[in-house]
C-alpha cells in the first residue's frame, strides 16, 4: 500500500510541474508574438543599449561587447532572439525535447539579464527589482528538477 501511496504522490507532482511547464510555455509565446513585431526588430539595438545607462563601469563594458557584437547586423540577431523564444514557447507547451528547451531557456534568459537586463541593474538607490530574467532561470531549474517532461508532453509518448 505505501508503494502506490508513494506513486500517487509522484505523479501528482509530475502533473503539477507539467502544468507549470505548459503555462510557462504560454507566457513564451505572448512573449515571442512581441519579438515577432517589427518595432521590435528594428529597434533591437537600442533595446540592448538602454541597459546601459547608470550601470557600473564592468557591466556596461559587457553591454558593449554584445552590443560591438549585435552591431554587425542587429536585424539578425532581433530574428534569432524571435525564433529562439519561439522554440522554447513551442516545446514548454507541447513537451518536445523538453530537457534541450530547458537547457536553451536559462541559457537564453541568463543572456537576456546579463544583457538587456543589465544584470537587473541600475545599481544605484533607485532600483527597486533584480530583473525578470533571472526569475525564468529559477523556474526552468524548477521544470528541469520536476522532470516536467514526464507528463502531457510528446516527449512522454515517444517513451
Amino acid at each position: 500500500m505505501k508503494h502506490k501511496e508513494k506513486t500517487l504522490q509522484t505523479g501528482n507532482n509530475t502533473k503539477g510541474f507539467a502544468m507549470l511547464r505548459i503555462a510557462f510555455g504560454v507566457i513564451w509565446a505572448i512573449d515571442a508574438f512581441f519579438k515577432w513585431n517589427p518595432s521590435f526588430i528594428s529597434d533591437f539595438k537600442d533595446s540592448v543599449s538602454g541597459a546601459i545607462g547608470h550601470q557600473p563601469f564592468f557591466i556596461q563594458a559587457w553591454i558593449h561587447f554584445w552590443l560591438y557584437i549585435i552591431s554587425f547586423n542587429a536585424h539578425h540577431f532581433a530574428i534569432i532572439t524571435a525564433i529562439t523564444e519561439t522554440i522554447i514557447a513551442i516545446g514548454l507547451i507541447f513537451g518536445i525535447f523538453t530537457r534541450y528547451v530547458i537547457y536553451l531557456g536559462i541559457i537564453f534568459s541568463l543572456l537576456i539579464w546579463t544583457t538587456a537586463e543589465g544584470f537587473g541593474g541600475p545599481y544605484n538607490g533607485t532600483s527597486t527589482d533584480i530583473g525578470a530574467a533571472i526569475i525564468y532561470v529559477f523556474v526552468f531549474i524548477a521544470l528541469l528538477l520536476g522532470k516536467s517532461w514526464e507528463t502531457y508532453s510528446l516527449d512522454a509518448k515517444r517513451k
